[in-house]
């Protein structure tokens, strides 16, 4: 899992809120946080002011409640939450893998999960509203697709039709209430896993 961790762990630019418009850049890295701000003023006195930079070794930044702090107002309480973790060591490693192989294990959850996880992040709820998701999740819900179904989905999005002409049918045949949907004959019929 370690070659997953590149040399940079994380890194994001912020500005202060109002009224200051001072920005603020992290990385952090293996073995450092740095942190690189730039003076916005209209102020005489910080006209030319150089850009400050300070690199502090992980331990340091934990001992330092005054730039935890400052990390904090700028990035926000659940980023500096994030950026301690790092620098604890816990490292998120379902994050750092590949799109492809985050879509392949995508594969294997229910609907259900998938729509939970959505919810966990902006990258999930991308990865979850993907056309690969719900062309899978079509695929395993039928026996064969038509090329009508296809050239459908093309117009109308797999998770379109995963929810147009599917999911009422599982769900009738799970409970055992009749279907109310206006699936096509040409869409293919749906597996039956369960019992009548």
């Amino acid at each position: 899992m370690a070659s997953l961790l590149g040399e940079t762990l994380f890194e994001l630019s912020g500005q202060t809120p109002p009224p200051s418009k001072d920005l603020y850049h992290i990385t952090i890295t293996h073995t450092q946080v740095i942190l690189r701000w730039w003076k916005v003023s209209l102020r005489v006195e910080f006209r030319g002011a150089a850009p400050g930079e300070l690199k502090l070794s992980h331990e340091e930044f934990l001992n330092d409640a005054r730039l935890k702090h400052q990390v904090g107002v700028v990035f926000g309480r659940n980023l500096l939450t994030y950026i301690l973790a790092l620098c604890q060591g816990l490292y998120d490693y379902l994050d750092r893998l590949p799109d492809l192989l985050l879509l392949r294990i995508l594969s294997y959850l229910s609907v259900q999960d998938i729509s939970r996880l959505a919810q966990t992040s902006h990258r999930f709820r991308k990865l979850c509203d993907s056309q690969a998701v719900w062309e899978g999740a079509v695929r395993r819900c039928s026996d064969e697709i038509s090329e009508e179904t296809e050239a459908l989905a093309e117009m109308m999005g797999w998770r379109k039709i995963y929810f147009t002409f599917f999911y009422n049918r599982l769900a009738s045949i799970s409970t055992g209430l009749p279907e109310h949907t206006g699936l096509p004959e040409d869409m293919g019929s749906p597996k039956h896993t369960g019992p009548p």
